[in-house]
């Protein structure tokens, strides 16, 4: 009941999610989550990430600007926060899947979207998401043999939703 991919380049896996989730609410499925949208306002700068809660329809930047010669992280905790917050609202409603657009560091430190998985997996709600190649040894930690790896594909991960929400319809 937990569903990743690994993609190679940057951004692929935030599309692929991002595609999935758009076939699978435009067939009706109840979903809870967050996929991520980068948006490339100048390409001398890095992109403004962007949360897109999914069953809410709001946005929630998680990217801070540090200035054109800043090397540090970027991430917003507090607009992670925020999304985390209203993804936690939405698992009230039972939906089908819950789609999370990484499992990153936030995740492995035990922060960020890792409790609602948890919540999400306790409840019996499958999940979805993402890893890169770095952060697989610790998501495998925290799988703990229940994650599935899908290959980066739309039609792979979208035959996996299928087949694990098949049994909740």
């Amino acid at each position: 009941m937990l569903g990743y991919v690994v993609a190679e380049a940057r951004g692929e896996s935030d599309a692929l999610l991002a595609d999935v989730a758009a076939q699978l609410h435009a067939r009706g499925l109840p979903l809870a989550g967050a996929v991520q949208v980068n948006l490339v306002n100048d390409p001398a700068r890095a992109c403004d990430m962007d949360l897109h809660v999914l069953a809410m329809g709001r946005v929630v930047r998680i990217s801070q600007n540090l200035g054109a010669l800043s090397k540090g992280c970027r991430l917003d905790p507090a607009g992670l926060e925020e999304a985390v917050g209203l993804v936690e609202a939405a698992l009230i409603a039972q939906p089908q899947l819950l789609i999370v657009n990484k499992f990153g560091k936030q995740e492995l430190d035990g922060r960020g979207f890792r409790p609602a998985i948890g919540q999400a997996l306790a409840a019996g709600i499958p999940v979805l998401t993402a890893v890169n190649q770095g952060n697989l040894a610790g998501f495998d930690d925290f799988a703990q043999g229940m994650g599935t790896r899908l290959p980066a594909n739309l039609a792979a991960v979208l035959d996996w939703c299928d087949e694990i929400t098949s049994d909740s319809v």
